[in-house]
């Protein structure tokens, strides 16, 4: 072994320096500082560059995560964001967004006796810093192909759909409902993760490659016969939004609230696209249920809308909280309070929530999400003072009226059925494809593009087969 595979033992894992707490707590910005190119270079060299890149396998997206950390160690941040975008339509959303501690950080072998290479800013870095240098992702073909495929959905599916097709010649137009693009990764994540303007960076990147958007568009059984007769593939990308029912005796009351308005409502105020904030929980105190990345950040959103206070309720313990435990851990610093093993039981108050009865747990046997089932302890009911309740459980399917009229079979669970199709991710009707959340349920964006990606290569072998085009 070179003594470069050795330099993890000299070189510890090192993030960016984060904000300080008190500018935190009150803006929406991102929290971590930008990285450097010598910090980017030192923590690359860090990579034992395995015979077996575990960190690969276990990437959504197999991005060459090997190849391209060696690359920024030789300082060769444009031929890295190439490398990046082979495999990825948008590593800096990714390097923001993704729990790298679950997949790709949490498989490199560093972790047995040192810290996993910071691989998530890395390719922060890289896409920023070679976009900010004037870098564009260029087409795979200079042959303009004679096809259109139309996406609806301009969220994370959709989009890396479009970003592949139009790359390899097609020419394609997205529809979506919202103003913006980005769906979730635009109006359900907070800017402290992911700010807006890196979206609109890549809407103008996506643009001059020449991808079409057609915005607060509603898509209908009436217009979509227009879209489908002049497609020749259209991909479905449209994403979960139902939230799943707290059932919590009094849900009914006022002062409840569904987490994704919420943060779609304070997204928009901060995009000056909804004036004024309609929901704003200052001098309120706040409880959200729930225990994944959507829970998170509601707690952080209304810690910076200035509540008076911020609690968390979840009816397991930390450790089997299925969202970001990096997330977990900066609302904890930012003041958030947790109550772990402990369920809602009841609201109390006439007209409008003022305390939430809950409830103590244990957990016992492993249930079939492969988590620890909580079990309800008598007589451990406690009353908490509230102003406002969260339900960030979760979103379900909610499948589309044209789907039934286009023959698009469902599962039962409402998500969209691929089964016995002759091409991966076509739906029953031929014409049709679909990916993301609405295929998989409530996942990861990186599930999200990698469908969008795949999908795109499935559509152009149809199309091809089909037609010879």
């Amino acid at each position: 072994m070179s003594e470069k595979n050795f330099e993890f033992i000299n070189i510890q894992r090192i993030e960016p320096e984060v904000k300080p707490l008190e500018i935190r707590k009150v803006k929406f910005d991102e929290i971590y500082e930008k990285q450097s190119l010598r910090e980017a270079k030192e923590q690359s060299s860090r990579c034992l560059d395995c015979g077996n890149p575990y960190c690969e396998w276990k990437c959504p997206l197999h991005n060459y995560i090997p190849n391209w950390l060696k690359l920024v160690e030789e300082g060769e941040i444009e031929q890295a964001a190439d490398l990046c975008h082979e495999t990825n339509a948008f590593p800096e959303i990714c390097g923001r967004i993704c729990p790298q501690e679950k997949l790709c950080e949490g498989a490199c072998t560093l972790n047995t006796g040192y810290e996993a290479v910071t691989i998530g800013q890395v390719e922060k870095f890289i896409s920023d810093t070679a976009l900010e240098r004037g870098w564009k992702p260029k087409k795979i073909t200079n042959n303009k192909l004679d096809i259109h495929v139309s996406i609806i959905g301009a969220g994370p599916a959709g989009l890396a759909c479009a970003e592949t097709l139009i790359r390899r010649g097609a020419n394609c137009t997205v529809y979506d409902r919202y103003k913006e693009i980005g769906g979730l990764l635009t109006y359900g994540i907070p800017e402290f993760k992911l700010e807006k303007k890196v979206i609109k960076r890549r809407r103008k990147i996506l643009e001059e490659l020449g991808v079409k958007f057609v915005m607060e568009f509603d898509v209908d059984a009436k217009n979509l016969h227009k879209i489908e007769s002049k497609s020749d593939a259209i991909f479905l990308g449209l994403g979960v939004y139902e939230s799943i029912k707290s059932n919590i005796e009094g849900d009914e009351k006022d002062g409840v609230v569904e987490a994704l308005p919420y943060l779609i409502k304070n997204t928009e105020y901060l995009m000056d696209i909804d004036d004024p904030l309609k929901m704003d929980f200052s001098d309120q105190k706040v409880v959200v249920l729930g225990g994944g990345d959507t829970a998170m950040d509601c707690v952080r959103t209304a810690l910076r809308q200035k509540a008076t206070s911020v609690t968390c309720v979840y009816r397991r313990d930390k450790e089997n909280m299925p969202g970001s435990i990096k997330e977990v851990n900066h609302a904890m610093e930012e003041g958030v309070k947790f109550i772990f093993n402990a369920q809602p039981k009841r609201l109390v108050g006439n007209g409008s929530i003022k305390q939430l009865e809950i409830i103590k747990t244990k957990l016992g046997n492993i249930d079939s999400t492969g988590r620890r089932k909580p079990i309800l302890i008598d007589g451990s009911e406690e009353l908490l003072d509230i102003d406002k309740l969260v339900i960030a459980f979760g979103y379900s399917s909610s499948p589309q009226p044209f789907m039934e009229k286009e023959k698009i079979n469902l599962e039962e669970d409402g998500l969209v059925s691929l089964t016995n199709q002759k091409y991966k991710y076509q739906t029953s009707n031929p014409k049709y494809f679909a990916g993301g959340d609405m295929v998989i349920g409530s996942s990861l964006a990186v599930h999200a593009i990698a469908h969008g990606r795949d999908a795109a290569k499935e559509i152009l072998g149809y199309i091809s087969d089909k037609t010879g085009k």
